[in-house]
């Protein structure tokens, strides 16, 4: 079992991201998974640094921890084009560390560049055109591609890795997890849930399987579950409403109904590791074998501590199940 940090990006600035993640390299993490957000999902978040220049800094002030984007929307904010060259960048900055996490994107960072957000079934086409694209730029040479949303003309990437960087698709349900198996080198969700992992296999995907471990560490449950109520209740709303709200503020309205009660359901909060344990063995039962501890409480450093004392060993001695 590999066991990463969530950098989060909507609450923390960019030099504090990179401090975290030598933080979290030196306690024994082994990657960092960063969001790649234009917006946070709450304005009390604060944050929203450009990931990929974090990820820059990351890699040269790092030496053994991986690196991974969770995840990168590369069809409307970004061209697939633009992504190829930043991951094949990044990869020979970090020797080879860089794992390139996609998905097909929320409203909340995509509508910003005036284009509109597509319904489900056209994001599903749109990340497979862009999946081919990234693939054949690294192929090398110059290449033009002509699909139904996206194009590429007389385009190299000039500077590649000898290997290019495994790429893990977002998958919520049956087709992007056949856009993961067919496309991707591993699989990326955030519910523990078997069939995601199993519609993955009968695909035909084998690869790594990393999945969003939601908790949060203070002192008492309280504190924790307050932090959470504050700042991440966003997180209860499900995917298909993370997915097509526009701004934070729509956030804030759609969580008016939240409660800390309704927050301690869903993390693990406070400073019980049987807990920490019990939830990422959830994911793991579920078939996932790349766990992202998704920090949500208040101390960042409170927390790495507890993991380096309490959490490093019961997590990596975890194995992940074959769902059926």
């Amino acid at each position: 079992m590999k066991i990463g940090y969530k950098l989060a990006a909507e609450a923390f600035g960019p030099a504090e991201l990179v401090r975290q993640t030598q933080r979290a390299e030196a306690v024994g993490f082994d990657f960092v998974e960063i969001s790649d957000h234009f917006h946070p999902w709450l304005d009390n978040q604060g944050h929203s640094p450009f990931a990929w220049t974090v990820l820059g800094a990351i890699a040269e002030r790092t030496e053994r921890i991986g690196l991974a984007t969770g995840v990168t929307c590369p069809t409307v904010r970004y061209h697939p084009a633009v992504i190829a060259q930043a991951a094949a960048t990044l990869a020979l900055l970090s020797d080879g560390r860089f794992t390139l996490g996609v998905g097909s994107g929320e409203r909340l960072n995509e509508h910003v560049v005036g284009r509109e957000f597509p319904a489900v079934r056209a994001r599903h086409a749109m990340l497979r055109e862009a999946l081919e694209i990234i693939r054949l730029l690294w192929r090398g040479g110059y290449r033009s591609y002509d699909g139904r949303y996206l194009s590429l003309e007389d385009a190299r990437v000039f500077d590649l890795p000898d290997e290019p960087p495994p790429i893990a698709v977002a998958a919520s349900g049956p087709p992007s997890a056949r856009i993961a198996a067919e496309l991707g080198d591993g699989l990326f969700a955030t519910e523990d849930k078997p069939e995601i992992v199993r519609r993955y296999a009968e695909a035909g995907g084998a690869g790594p399987k990393y999945a969003e471990v939601p908790v949060a560490w203070a002192p008492d449950e309280h504190t924790a579950a307050k932090a959470v109520h504050e700042t991440t209740r966003w997180a209860l709303t499900g995917w298909k409403v993370m997915s097509e709200l526009p701004n934070p503020v729509n956030f804030a309205a759609a969580t008016t109904t939240v409660t800390e009660q309704d927050v301690a359901q869903k993390f693990a909060c406070g400073p019980d590791p049987a807990r920490y344990v019990a939830a990422a063995r959830g994911f793991a039962d579920a078939g996932f074998d790349h766990l992202v501890m998704q920090n949500a409480g208040p101390d960042p450093d409170g927390f790495l501590d507890f993991y380096a004392a309490e959490l490093a060993g019961p997590l990596s001695e975890l194995t992940p199940g074959t769902p059926t």
